[in-house]
């Protein structure tokens, strides 16, 4: 059976599409809306809070039912439903409510998507990079788009752009055909036996790390930038060549799979990742260092990301794949960015951005650290499926 690599890709690129007008300018519309620092560091966390819990509820509804593509057809339609509720409301209270009920079911879409990715590859998983770069580019021609057009218009306009794109998510997953894991494996190993190995709790961990460091960018860049007077055109572009990075970085990540082992290119991501926030932390005054900074997103988010997605698959396998897939996002994603969103929210305006970026350094240590001491030891474990 065939890749369907045009549909696989182009829901990639709507999800992304929708995160490029969501990520970069929530946090100004809920300022514009009046919400303080701490206010809107708890509701991102209560966007990413819900990976927690969500994930994991997909997922195991995902391997036991073999109906992946349904689950996230039927989480897609319901995130477009809940978004909606952001036209009718305005205090502090209904937008936590209206944020749980839209995360809880955003969030459930992509780990499974990931997952059937990797079923539809097979034994290809190598050519993952060049599907998922999709979504990059989504996510580029939004969020300067979005930049653009927020510079003419008010930001009462934002929700109305973001419901048209999960609108157009939810529609390409309904042509995307239904992928199911191989029956014949003879994989018996247990889900609670994979995770007892030191190793797994140790990747755990150090994702989490990553995305408490992510968490300062993430909920607050936007407002960063604005706070040092550039336009949200410029914006826009300072988020979009983050991910053009990751872009380039996809269309060489096959061969630099092929040369380099999974643990040296985590662990150089790692090390670029505290570069990128140190430079974020001093130099905010400085274009062209923000433009260099940019630049390591390739490292911090597109090299890590891909490893992440290629570990999943190496500890997991293909009957835990589903599960797999959401722990990482729930402990990633979900519990790391939480606590980034909270730890930036409550230090923003206490303790300055400075202090907040250079925190995010810090996590990075710590994940390097534990990569370095516990993550693929072994000669010859760590290296991709070709």
């Amino acid at each position: 059976m065939s890749v369907p690599y045009w549909r696989l890709s182009g829901f990639y690129f709507f999800y992304f599409a929708t995160l490029g007008g969501f990520l970069p300018y929530w946090s100004l519309y809920l300022k514009h809306a009046g919400f303080s620092a701490v206010e809107i560091g708890e509701l991102s966390a209560l966007l990413v809070g819900t990976k927690i819990v969500a994930p994991n509820i997909w997922g195991w509804m995902a391997d036991h039912s073999g109906k992946s593509l349904r689950i996230i057809r039927v989480a897609c339609f319901f995130a477009v439903v809940f978004f909606s509720g952001f036209l009718f409301i305005a205090d502090y209270v209904q937008f936590a409510v209206v944020t749980v009920g839209f995360s809880f079911f955003w969030n459930a879409a992509l780990p499974q998507f990931e997952a059937a990715t990797l079923f539809h590859l097979r034994q290809e998983a190598h050519r993952y990079s060049k599907i998922r770069l999709w979504g990059s580019v989504g996510f580029i021609l939004t969020v300067v788009g979005v930049g653009r057009l927020l510079d003419s218009h008010d930001l009462t306009i934002l929700p109305q752009v973001i419901i048209v794109l999960l609108a157009l998510m939810w529609l390409t997953s309904l042509i995307t055909p239904e992928a199911r894991a191989s029956r014949l494996s003879a994989d018996t190993i247990g889900i609670f036996q994979v995770l007892k190995q030191p190793e797994v709790a140790a990747f755990l961990v150090v994702y989490l790390l990553i995305q408490m460091a992510h968490g300062p960018y993430y909920v607050f860049y936007s407002i960063f930038l604005k706070d040092y007077h550039y336009s949200g055109t410029l914006t826009g572009l300072l988020w979009s060549l983050g991910v053009f990075a990751e872009i380039v970085l996809f269309l060489l990540m096959q061969r630099l799979l092929r040369r380099f082992s999974l643990r040296g290119i985590l662990l150089v991501s790692i090390a670029l990742s505290i570069v990128r926030w140190l430079l974020i932390a001093g130099y905010a005054d400085h274009f062209v260092v923000l433009l260099a900074a940019q630049l390591l997103h390739a490292a911090s988010f597109g090299a890590t990301h891909v490893v992440a997605i290629h570990l999943v698959d190496f500890y997991f396998g293909h009957r835990h794949q589903g599960k797999g897939q959401a722990l990482y996002s729930s402990l990633s994603f979900g519990l790391g960015g939480m606590l980034g969103s909270l730890y930036s929210g409550y230090f923003w305006e206490l303790l300055g951005p400075q202090f907040v970026y250079t925190l995010a350094a810090g996590c990075c240590v710590l994940a390097f650290t534990i990569t370095y001491v516990w993550i693929g030891r072994r000669p010859g474990q760590m290296v991709a499926s070709n």
